[in-house]
């Protein structure tokens, strides 16, 4: 069966950084925009999708235009949803709920926020519903954390060792089938 590649990006800086922002709205940077423009040059890529909060958005429609390719515009692929941390930096959350939520954060999710397992729920779902081709995901840190779960079984503690930064692209290249294989290509931070 014939490979296909599988592109996840985290979206561009956005204008506020160092802050815990799940289902916040904030834009992008010009320079985050950029940013992803040139981590995305050279991919070979069919189609394009991306989170619908506008600092994914925005980052997938200026690398899609130019390459003539649509976005389509998935919510599955959110950040998780911060509850009343959202915003907030994280030295203005307890030490101890945020060490919580790091150690097991399907177990101590943020208050009023949701579970780690909803996040990977809905990620696995946009992930069994694209189509075998070469994508571009334009997503959230937290979304490509659940994605690398799903796809390459890691376990909570060791989606935490991968560094993403703004900007920063995950390539896997995936067999289709039965036993669905995935090799880790590339990781450029």
């Amino acid at each position: 069966m014939t490979a296909r590649m599988l592109y996840l990006m985290r979206h561009g800086a956005p204008d506020v950084t160092g802050r815990m922002l799940g289902r916040t709205d904030d834009p992008a940077t010009q320079a985050g925009i950029a940013a992803c423009l040139a981590r995305a040059e050279g991919l070979a890529i069919d189609r394009i999708e991306a989170s619908d909060l506008i600092r994914a958005r925005a980052c997938a429609a200026a690398i899609g235009e130019p390459r003539g390719v649509a976005v389509e515009i998935d919510p599955r692929w959110r950040e998780l949803d911060f509850g009343t941390w959202d915003g907030l930096a994280p030295a203005a959350i307890d030490c101890a709920e945020l060490a919580a939520f790091y150690d097991d954060p399907d177990a101590s999710p943020p208050p009023n926020g949701e579970r780690w397992s909803a996040l990977q729920d809905r990620v696995a779902q946009a992930l069994a519903a694209m189509p075998p081709v070469s994508t571009l995901i334009v997503t959230h840190g937290g979304a490509i954390r659940a994605a690398l779960a799903e796809l390459c079984g890691f376990d909570r503690r060791q989606i935490w060792a991968f560094d993403l930064p703004y900007a920063a692209l995950v390539s896997l290249r995936i067999w289709p089938g039965p036993t669905r294989t995935v090799q880790i290509v590339g990781l450029a931070t």
